[in-house]
């Protein structure tokens, strides 16, 4: 079972994982880096970091907030 600083913690960091889906600072920005654009390569390096977090997440804290007593 997880603590409620451990509930905090993974609703803080998903939080951020949210809040950095849309790079706003890079719209406009026209820069293009081994092919791509470089909003691009935001949401492919984004992708990696939340699929890594995503399975921490569902290795140690699956079910937090939803199943009691787990």
């Amino acid at each position: 079972m997880i603590s409620n600083l451990g509930r905090i913690g993974w609703a803080v960091v998903f939080a951020v994982l949210i809040a950095l889906t849309i790079p706003w600072f890079l719209w406009g920005d026209g820069r293009v880096a081994y092919g791509l654009p470089v909003w691009l390569w935001w949401h492919i390096g984004w992708m990696i970091v939340v699929s890594l977090v995503f399975t921490l997440f569902a290795n140690r804290a699956w079910g937090t907030g939803i199943e009691e007593g787990a």
